[in-house]
């Protein structure tokens, strides 16, 4: 019998599962975990590894990541026969020469920080770029995005889409909000970052009277308060309401009730929001930019600029047509967000990893 191939998934960001980037370690290794791979030795890597030993138990080689692991001299000395760095922006690198597979959810940093290719976080993606054996991307817009900012490596490139979060949905009966829902309302959730553009269904809020808006995330960062000046400046307080952040059974529960949800981010590299309020069969309303298309389809509106009047307008058109049709588009809407599947895409890793370590 071959030995084993061992592939080290560079994980540590599942500590945080409230971010994009903890969502996508932590659903990639639970598809992993639904799949046979016999063939090779996969090790995760996280702050609380026992959390993941405890739910996964022998399925994976578990590594216990510390901070100072982030620096060239205390790499982890252990050697891999492919490193899969599953964030563009992870600072842990391997302390000798291997297989390497890099996945890619976007370049935003370039256009939010710096497109001067000397800059330090330019500098380092660089160099993740140039050591790659091969590149997944999330969404065709991140390959795009990528190509047009760096000069990519004659590698292998591959498109694997994320897949849904929602797994299980959750009886959410006895869930008791802390806002009023007494009243019909549009739902949106995400980070408390300017790229979400919270502040353009805030102000469309300004013409809609008969509905509230919700917005979930952690809104203690520096846009969340823009987010609340905006807020009372408009004397809204009684109509847009912050949750901060939410449990699952608390963003279902929003999900599940909702009229409609709202996403009008200017740059996502994929967007799981909008596929999560899907899962309900509600009508999701995204712009028109970066990768968004790419979730919504043709099921989907979309707003292709942030005028307030514009946006009323196309909200309720869609909700109308929505209302006439429903019968019909809930379980298209359900349909599409199914095609959004985490083990369908861990298989298509787990096939990548096997071309790589041919």
């Amino acid at each position: 019998m071959s030995e084993k191939k061992s592939v080290f998934l560079e994980t540590h960001n599942i500590n945080n599962r409230a971010t994009g980037l903890g969502t996508f370690n932590y659903e990639l290794i639970k598809g992993l975990n639904q799949l046979s791979f016999d063939n090779l030795q996969i090790h995760l890597n996280a702050g609380k590894p026992e959390l993941l030993k405890d739910e996964f138990d022998d399925k994976f080689k578990y590594h216990k990541y510390r901070s100072f692991h982030r620096y060239k001299p205390f790499r982890p000395v252990d050697k891999f026969d492919l490193w899969h760095s599953v964030n563009q922006n992870s600072k842990l690198e391997p302390r000798t020469d291997t297989k390497y597979l890099l996945t890619i959810h976007d370049v935003n940093f370039v256009e939010e920080i710096s497109a001067d290719m000397n800059h330090k976080r330019n500098r380092l993606f660089l160099e993740k770029l140039n050591k790659a054996t091969a590149i997944t991307y999330i969404s065709e817009f991140a390959k795009k995005q990528t190509h047009q900012y760096f000069k990519v490596p004659n590698v292998p490139e591959h498109i694997i889409y994320n897949g849904n979060p929602i797994s299980t949905l959750l009886d959410t009966t006895n869930f008791v909000s802390n806002i009023p829902v007494d009243k019909p309302f549009f739902y949106t959730i995400g980070d408390f970052i300017e790229r979400k553009n919270y502040v353009s269904i805030v102000n469309m809020m300004k013409l809609v009277k008969d509905f509230n808006l919700i917005i979930s995330g952690n809104n203690s960062k520096k846009y969340g308060g823009v987010i609340r000046k905006l807020i009372d400046d408009n004397g809204l307080q009684n109509q847009v309401f912050l949750t901060g952040k939410v449990s699952n059974e608390a963003k279902q529960f929003y999900m599940k009730n909702c009229t409609a949800f709202l996403f009008p981010s200017i740059r996502e590299g994929f967007g799981l929001p909008p596929i999560e309020a899907m899962s309900f069969g509600k009508p999701v309303f995204l712009s028109d930019k970066t990768s968004l298309p790419e979730i919504g389809g043709d099921i989907a509106n979309y707003w292709s600029d942030f005028d307030p009047e514009y946006m009323k307008n196309i909200l309720f058109k869609g909700l109308e047509h929505f209302n006439d049709h429903k019968n019909e588009l809930e379980p298209l809407l359900k349909k599409r967000a199914a095609s959004f599947d985490w083990k369908i895409a861990a298989a298509e890793y787990l096939n990548v990893y096997h071309q790589i370590l041919k």
